[in-house]
This record gives C-alpha cells, sequence and structure tokens, in this order.
C-alpha cells in the first residue's frame, strides 16, 4: 500500500509541473501573439512585460535559475520601464494627434499578403528543422543546485573588467535616453 501512496504522489507532482510548464508557455505564446497584432504602442509595451515574464519563468523550469532572475531584473525590470517611459515621454503635437488615435502605429501600406506568406514559410521551415533534428540527451548528470554564486564569484574576479566596461555603457545609455527625451524650452 505504500508503494501505491508514493506512486500516487510521484504522478500528482509530474502533473502539477506538466501544468504550470504549459500556462507558462501559454502566457508566452499568448503575450508574444497579442504583441504582434496589436496596433496600440502602449499595449504591446505591456504585452512584452507578459512575454518577458512568460520567459522567465520556463527559464525556472529549465532549471536556469539566474536567467530567469537575470530576465526580470534586465528586461522587465530596466528594458521594458525605459520604453514606457519612452513612450509617455513622447512629444506629439496636438494637431497631428486625433482622439481616436492615441499612441496607434500608423502604416502607409495595408500589404499583409507577402508578410504572411514569409511568415508562414519561415515558421513551416523552422518545424522541419525542429522534427528532423536528432536531440540526444547528455549522459552527465545535471546539477540541479543554484548557480547565483558560481556566477557571482566569476563575476567579481575573472570578468570584472567586463562587468565594469557594460556598467558604464548601460549608463550612457541612460543619460542619451534622457537627454533625448527631454523637452525643449521654449
Amino acid at each position: 500500500m505504500v508503494h501505491i501512496e508514493d506512486l500516487l504522489k510521484h504522478i500528482d507532482q509530474q502533473l502539477v509541473l506538466q501544468i504550470a510548464f504549459f500556462t507558462f508557455a501559454s502566457i508566452t505564446i499568448g503575450g508574444a501573439v497579442y504583441l504582434l497584432f496589436t496596433r496600440n504602442v502602449l499595449y504591446a509595451a505591456f504585452s512584452l512585460l507578459v512575454t518577458l515574464l512568460g520567459v522567465a519563468g520556463l527559464y525556472v523550469f529549465a532549471g536556469a535559475d539566474f536567467l530567469a532572475v537575470s530576465q526580470i531584473m534586465i528586461y522587465v525590470g530596466g528594458i521594458l520601464i525605459l520604453m514606457i517611459f519612452g513612450i509617455m515621454l513622447t512629444n506629439k503635437k496636438k494637431d497631428q494627434q486625433k482622439a481616436d488615435q492615441l499612441n496607434k502605429i500608423l502604416v502607409s501600406h495595408h500589404n499583409r499578403f507577402w508578410v504572411t506568406i514569409v511568415a508562414i514559410l519561415l515558421f513551416l521551415g523552422f518545424l522541419k528543422v525542429i522534427f528532423s533534428a536528432n536531440f540526444q540527451l547528455v549522459s552527465k548528470d545535471v546539477h540541479q543546485g543554484t548557480t547565483v554564486q558560481k556566477i557571482g564569484v566569476e563575476l567579481m574576479t575573472n570578468y570584472v573588467f567586463a562587468f565594469e566596461l557594460i556598467g558604464l555603457l548601460l549608463l550612457a545609455a541612460l543619460i542619451g535616453a534622457a537627454y533625448v527625451a527631454k523637452k525643449e524650452k521654449i
């Protein structure tokens, strides 16, 4: 009787993990599809937020805890917020903007035929590559622990110069974005 209870507990655990994985996958795909089809720039930024959070959840399932936290800190916390600030601080003249077209992306053509054909062909080509690939599992044991300490030690010892250089580049980009977004005095 003990073996059946252990088996049921294992099956329930696997089922919960599969449900959680497919939930994060559907959140990611749903946010990306909404991003493709929305014409409102602010809604596109928010759907990108949902997509990036879903990708961070998928990183957790892949065992890449550092990448998941980095995804949230860098992309969601930094770049996406910068995009939203850029959208909100963009100067639009009142006469160019109609009330029904707030934050809309205006295009000069509406020919979607060739774009749809190219997208379908790329999708079918990627599917062919995925299904014809010969994936093999590595025979080594996968390390189940956290990688944050190991990456932190490497960043602060062997790669400290590159780490500081990237910090300076990001600071320069932030200063440039603030300069571009500032309003001119009349």
